[in-house]
């Protein structure tokens, strides 16, 4: 029997923020309950934002650790980097504008909730 993965997990205090976050970047559908948010985009495992009031967000990479990491292959990282940025992620490494063309290697960031993910050029 093959296990596949059906869905990834994400703790945030402002459920809200986090989910509208996600759906923004990765488009699709986004529903909810009071608890959880699920969003559900082509070709990816539901992302599901659970309400956690207690959350902490890590300081990756030089304080609190974090507790996941997303990547995600991208045909054009300008304009993913643009799209991620404008929906509320904070870029950490590089901190500089993404280099000109031929726009290649891959970006860090964090979500609104801190959780760290990357932008990697396919």
């Amino acid at each position: 029997m093959p296990i596949t993965l059906a869905s990834v997990i994400i703790d945030a205090a402002d459920v809200e923020t986090e989910s509208s976050f996600w759906h923004q970047l990765l488009g699709g559908s986004l529903a909810r309950t009071p608890t959880h948010h699920f969003v559900q985009a082509p070709g990816l495992p539901v992302i599901v934002i659970q309400s956690a009031p207690g959350h902490i967000a890590p300081n990756w990479p030089d304080g609190t650790p974090q507790q996941m990491h997303l990547d995600f292959n991208v045909g054009d990282l300008a304009t993913a980097d643009r799209t991620a940025v404008e929906a509320g992620a904070d870029r950490l490494r590089p901190t500089d504008e993404i280099t000109p063309p031929p726009r290649t290697g891959s970006c860090v960031y964090a979500s609104p909730a801190g959780h760290p993910f990357c932008l990697r050029s396919a």
